[in-house]
């Protein structure tokens, strides 16, 4: 029994192994970000209460204002995963969601083992960018499998459409992002009647749908959207993404919905998928698929308007790059190679053991790296004020506060209920007129101590260098109680006496 499993650990079978082992390594990462903090707050409020919150409670600008919890499922799972194991739960989300997402790619890909893990690979570097603790993850796995359903109903013959209507359900109570499945579809139908049209010119080098099986997949499609209703926030899902999209605060100054900057080294790789891509297609010499070309096409222009659409557009590209590489690869000899690769046996099965093993012991000793208590720390010091918030925890200063948007998150989770959050990254809930207020306010632009009375702002917590601690160090009224080098508390001079100074 042993000498048979060692011989069924032949070279394709490590080449896969080892490729999800490097996925889940590339994935263990510190697991927090700027939108970890209020997901998981809000999870430890609904399971401790017992009901879904659909108003605001975490801040004072925005109190009992109605809140489209769209991810309220998936911040009860995290925060079940975080109470339960710590960060390494936070983590388990991740490596679920990538694993999942990335075995849907590679079961639409063509080719052998090793042109598939390299098309995966790119793939996963491509998006890893948003590889972190959030509901996100989730739009991130349930396109890949709209488009594996897609891929078994139109490539393989097998109807599995049924999947879709439930799917839908699930996922518009775990994340907003449930667009992109419908993008996907849309794309799929767009392409097929492509094919018709295109097939009158040319023979296809790929099945195309006929029409009774499109209106299948369209009515489907609309009992989808119809079925969006089946959340706490009924039929405002329909219009909800539309939305948010729509804030012009959004695209104007947060990184993720903005246009990527192929500057930044850590979004080139799309250019690569891209280009990689496109060049496969010309010199792969089978005619492009009409559904191929419009997806790849619709994603990659909305990975050009934000770049959080970069890790969806490597999920829908990869297995069409994979289909262009394989007869591009066949031409110039590497089936054959492949094919004379040596006989599996039980020495070359242990070898391959051996080398799991390895890889194994990679991924538990960065885990184990990772996930240290001092790791964890000094992670989170490189981007919130852990020193100000202990400062502000053990004085007690009153009155509401004053933070900047990207330190919103961590502080509902590390402060609330004691201090509510001026802002967060809830853009929706806080509306572009009231986003473009608080940016006046922090780059202490015109009326800024005027609108820091208006909204009863006694303690302002913000970065050393920022243009409102400029402002309040050399303005009358607000006295500096506590400095570091990643933050600066200031406390109007009324109350600084009762609250004390920092030494």
């Amino acid at each position: 029994m042993g000498r048979h499993w060692l011989t069924w650990l032949d070279i394709r079978r490590l080449v896969v192994i080892i490729l999800f082992l490097g996925l889940v390594i590339m994935a263990t990462r510190p697991p927090f970000s700027a939108d970890t903090g209020w997901h998981l707050q809000a999870g430890r409020v609904t399971v401790e209460s017992g009901r879904i919150l659909q108003t605001d409670v975490f801040s004072h600008t925005r109190y009992g204002s109605p809140w489209v919890n769209h991810s309220w499922l998936s911040q009860v799972i995290l925060y079940t995963l975080f109470r339960s194991l710590s960060y390494p739960g936070l983590s388990l989300w991740v490596y679920g969601a990538v694993l999942a997402a990335f075995a849907f790619v590679y079961l639409q890909m063509e080719g052998d083992p090793f042109l598939r893990a390299f098309t995966t690979v790119l793939a996963a570097i491509t998006s890893g960018v948003i590889w972190t603790p959030r509901p996100q993850l989730v739009s991130f796995v349930f396109t890949a499998l709209v488009c594996y359903v897609l891929h078994l109903f139109k490539r393989r013959g097998v109807n599995r459409l049924w999947i879709l209507p439930p799917l839908f359900v699930l996922w518009v109570n775990l994340h907003a992002g449930y667009a992109l499945g419908f993008m996907v579809i849309a794309a799929f139908l767009i392409g097929e009647v492509v094919n018709h049209l295109v097939n009158y010119v040319t023979p296809p080098s790929e099945p195309t749908l006929d029409w009774r099986s499109l209106a299948m997949v369209a009515g489907i499609a609309l009992l989808s959207a119809l079925l969006l209703v089946v959340n706490p926030n009924t039929t405002r899902m329909w219009v909800y993404y539309l939305e948010t999209v729509r804030i012009p605060f959004l695209r104007d100054y947060i990184l993720e919905w903005r246009s990527p900057d192929f500057h930044l080294l850590g979004l080139q790789p799309f250019i690569w998928l891209l280009l990689a891509t496109m060049a496969a297609m010309g010199f792969s010499g089978r005619r492009a698929d009409g559904t191929d070309v419009v997806t790849v096409g619709l994603f990659a222009y909305a990975a050009l308007l934000a770049g959080r659409n970069i890790a969806p557009f490597a999920l829908v590209t990869a297995p069409v790059l994979s289909r262009h590489l394989a007869p591009i690869l066949t031409r110039l000899g590497w089936t054959r190679r492949i094919r004379r690769l040596p006989r599996p046996t039980p020495a070359r099965g242990a070898l391959h053991l051996l080398l799991v093993l390895a890889v194994v012991s990679i991924l538990g000793v960065r885990a184990y790296q990772t996930f240290q208590p001092e790791t964890i720390e000094e992670t989170l010091r490189k981007d919130y004020p852990i020193d100000a918030i202990e400062w502000i925890k053990e004085h007690h200063p009153p009155g509401k506060m004053f933070n900047p948007y990207n330190w919103g998150g961590y502080l509902i989770w590390s402060l609330w209920p004691e201090y509510q959050v001026f802002v967060d990254g809830r853009t929706d809930l806080y509306g572009n007129d009231f986003l473009h207020e608080y940016l006046n306010i922090e780059l202490a632009r015109e009326s800024a101590g005027e609108k820091l009375q208006e909204y009863g702002i006694n303690l302002v917590l913000i970065a050393p260098n920022s243009p409102l601690a400029l402002y309040l160090n050399c303005t009358g009224g607000w006295e500096e109680v506590y400095t570091d080098d990643m933050a600066r508390v200031f406390v109007r001079s009324s109350t600084a006496s009762s609250t004390g100074s920092a030494p």
